[in-house]
């Protein structure tokens, strides 16, 4: 077997006191506690990060899952609060309930995380670059718009009182943070600085040999990418709102983000980074071969991503165009009815029309 359980703890007997059940439910307790207690208690590194350079098999995709405390708790986590206030809203307000796809999104989004965190692809990718490359793409252009399309914003202040939209909610979302780090230009910005800094920077080779940076290099990818997203998708509230022509020249602006990247790795002459140029492996491709494979993945892939992104916001505009287009002629008609009952009211009235002399 090679499903690897990378954290281990011992937890000690005691009782949680509390005075009063959250609003979540009795059933998110647990797992809330053991998250709380295994961040406090498990050590900042009990399990070995980049594994020996074994090659694939059809046992190792198979089992090759990793049962990484640090991915799979949040992941769990992150759906079971959803699912759970996703409930609670549709029970209390079931003339206008959430649609139900939106909980199929978030967890395609924490699915896609799964995938590219505790996956086989995890267990290459500090041995291939291509498939880190894999790991990069699956975090930015597949988890972070499912995880956005999901309105998790909406969601929370469906949720919440009346009295905690108020003192808190709301004020964060109108905060002068998070209308600077919203704005579409920064968000853009953002996302560029990180794709493109993490991959020419030593921070890329440094996290290949540490655990710690490597996750902070996925929370930048997954955080940034999210933000870039959400302007785009457009479904949760947000201090700035973009039109679709906006959105459409927002996102053809993006592409070449990754299509330059791409190119530059792809038509590099020597090794970019000493971790996989300095492994031993006597399997697959070399490793100028591998280094190409990975940038004709950001670059194929990418731009792909953008284009089904163009595509499917265009979609949403002319759909939008049509029914701003059927709900003006529908007020048309209604204004026109209402005139012709006006005209044929006067027409009947008493004394319109002359008698005989």
């Amino acid at each position: 077997m090679h499903i690897r359980v990378r954290h281990f703890a011992r937890l000690q007997d005691g009782r949680v006191a509390h005075r009063e059940t959250p609003r979540l439910g009795l059933p998110l307790l647990v797992p809330l506690a053991v998250s709380a207690a295994l961040t406090l208690l498990l050590p900042a590194a009990v399990f070995a990060h980049g594994q020996a350079p074994v090659e694939p098999s059809p046992a190792i995709l198979l089992e090759g899952w990793s049962l990484a405390v640090d991915v799979w708790l949040p992941v769990i986590l992150a759906a079971l609060v959803y699912w759970q206030m996703l409930r609670m809203v549709n029970e209390r307000h079931p003339a206008n309930p959430l649609p139900r796809f939106r909980l199929w999104l978030w967890l395609g989004g924490l699915a896609a995380i799964v995938l590219a965190l505790a996956s086989p692809i995890e267990f290459y990718d500090t041995t291939l670059f291509s498939v880190h490359m894999v790991q990069h793409l699956l975090l930015s252009f597949v988890a972070a718009p499912l995880l956005v399309a999901a309105a998790p914003i909406t969601l929370l202040l469906r949720w919440a009182s009346p009295e905690a939209r108020r003192k808190w909610i709301l004020p964060t979302l109108h905060s002068r943070a998070v209308r600077v780090i919203s704005h579409p230009l920064v968000a853009w910005g953002l996302f560029a600085a990180v794709m493109w800094f993490s991959h020419f920077s030593p921070l890329f080779d440094a996290a290949l040999d540490d655990l710690v940076l490597h996750r902070l290099e996925h929370a930048l990818f997954l955080g940034t990418a999210m933000l870039f997203w959400w302007p785009v998708i457009g479904v949760d509230p947000s201090p700035h709102r973009i039109g679709y022509g906006g959105r459409v020249l927002y996102l053809a602006l993006g592409m070449p983000l990754s299509s330059l990247l791409g190119l530059v790795i792809f038509s590099a002459r020597t090794p970019l980074y000493p971790h996989y140029a300095e492994l031993a492996r006597d399997w697959g491709p070399t490793v100028m071969d591998d280094q190409a494979l990975a940038g004709g993945f950001m670059w194929v892939g990418g731009d792909g991503a953008f284009v089904l992104a163009i595509v499917l916001t265009v979609a949403f505009w002319l759909r939008h165009e049509e029914r701003a287009n059927r709900l003006e002629d529908a007020r048309l008609a209604r204004a026109r009815a209402a005139k012709t009952a006006r005209e044929e009211a006067d027409g009947s009235s008493p004394g319109s029309a002359e008698g005989p002399d």
